[in-house]
Formats: structure tokens, sequence, C-alpha cells
């Protein structure tokens, strides 16, 4: 497994040891708990920190034991670092076990990819929704970047091929295949940074809008053409 900085890598090899242990018979593997927080910081609201500590340990009592006390306290520090780095848009290290029963050390995606998922589902208000799909604003350039960055988690995990055969459609195999899934591969760091900093602009308009006064219909426009609101942008 690939030890990012600067979390001391004795803290990281404890923080596995512990989510390891018998006593957190619930709690995520390493690399799951790596996707599952990238999530978790991202979305229309990170997710607040008792409710990732409960899903990531197993458990909702964090000062239930001493395990679950470090555990804990080692994965603050873990969640800090991570999402400073991603604030500076520095794609994450990916924590990846081997897929077992390869011989030549490739990393497994899949566990790290469906924990992101899992992140995302977590999320009280859906990533899609959150952007207007409800409102039949499916095709809008939010959705559609969001879509795309997302695709190499859904490639990863076996959900598009799934989606693709379940629509009747055609799916890739082969080199074809290969090429794509290699190609996931490698954008996915880079994808799980750009969603952080996507979903920091979007909150950010969300505060700007809230804190611009209402506009009466009859108030000039605020688009500065002279005209009433009403016979302007309302219309």
């Amino acid at each position: 497994m690939t030890l990012p900085a600067p979390l001391a890598d004795p803290q990281l090899l404890r923080l596995e040891q512990l989510l390891g242990d018998p006593a957190l018979a619930q709690a995520m593997r390493l690399d799951e708990a790596h996707g599952y927080l990238c999530a978790a910081l991202s979305g229309p609201r990170p997710l607040a920190e008792e409710q990732w500590l409960s899903e990531v340990l197993g458990s909702t009592d964090s000062e239930a034991n001493d395990i679950l006390r470090e555990a804990a306290s080692l994965l603050r520090i873990f969640v800090s670092e991570l999402e400073t780095g991603l604030a500076r848009g520095e794609p994450p290290v990916l924590l990846l076990y081997p897929v077992e029963g390869r011989e030549d050390g490739a990393g497994d995606y899949v566990p790290w990819c469906q924990a992101y998922l899992h992140g995302v589902d977590a999320a009280s208000e859906d990533w899609f929704d959150a952007l207007g799909a409800e409102d039949g604003k499916e095709d809008s350039e939010e959705i559609c970047y969001l879509d795309e960055q997302l695709f190499p988690l859904f490639m990863l995990t076996g959900d598009a091929e799934a989606a693709a055969l379940a629509a009747g459609e055609d799916w890739l195999s082969g080199e074809e295949l290969d090429r794509l899934q290699l190609e996931c591969e490698e954008k996915l760091p880079q994808a799980v940074s750009d969603i952080y900093r996507f979903w920091v602009a979007q909150r950010s308009i969300k505060t700007i809008r809230r804190e611009l006064p209402k506009v009466g219909r009859n108030d000039p426009c605020p688009c500065g053409s002279g005209k009433k609101f009403k016979k302007c942008c309302d219309s």
C-alpha cells in the first residue's frame, strides 16, 4: 500500500491496524475509509464528523473504549490532512490493496471506488438533485460535468457496464475494455480532486445567492437594464 505524507507512516500503519482489530469488527478497511472520506468531504454539504466517524469505525460511540478513541483520533488527523490536500487541488494518492490472486501487485480499485460511491449515497442531499436534476435540468452543464467526473468510479466498480447491459446496449471487450479501464485508473485521482473543488465552488455560489437581497417585481432589475424586474429578468 502506498503511504501518503504528511500523515506519518507509523500513524497510518497504526490506523490500518486498528481498523482491522477484532474490537472494530464493523469498521471499514483503510482503502475503503480513504475512498469514503474523499466523498464525505465533497458534495453539496460535507458529512458531519460524527457521521463519517460512525460509518468508518462501525460504531456510533467513538469514545466507547481505548481502541475506538485511538482510531477516532487518528482518523481526525487523517481527514484533516486529506482535506488540506484536496483544498490545495492535489489529487490524492489512492490507498489500494493488491488484487487478490494477482502476482503483479496491481492495485484493487473496486473497494476504494465502492466506498467513495457509498459516501456519495450517504449525503443528506442527493448530489444530482442539488444541481436541479429533479427540476428538469438533467442536461445542465453542471450535471454533465459531474457525471463525467464520476464516470471512472462507475467504470471501475462495474456499474457502468451493468447499466449499459440493463439498457440493452453493447459493452466493450478485449483490448478496448482494457484501455478504458487503464484510462479510468489514471484519471481517478484527478477526478476526485476536481469533484471536491467543483462542490466547493457550488457551495460558494449558493452562499452568494442567499446573501443577495430579494428583488421585488416592481423594483429596478439588478442586471442594470433600467427596466423593472418583472419586465426584464423575471419575465
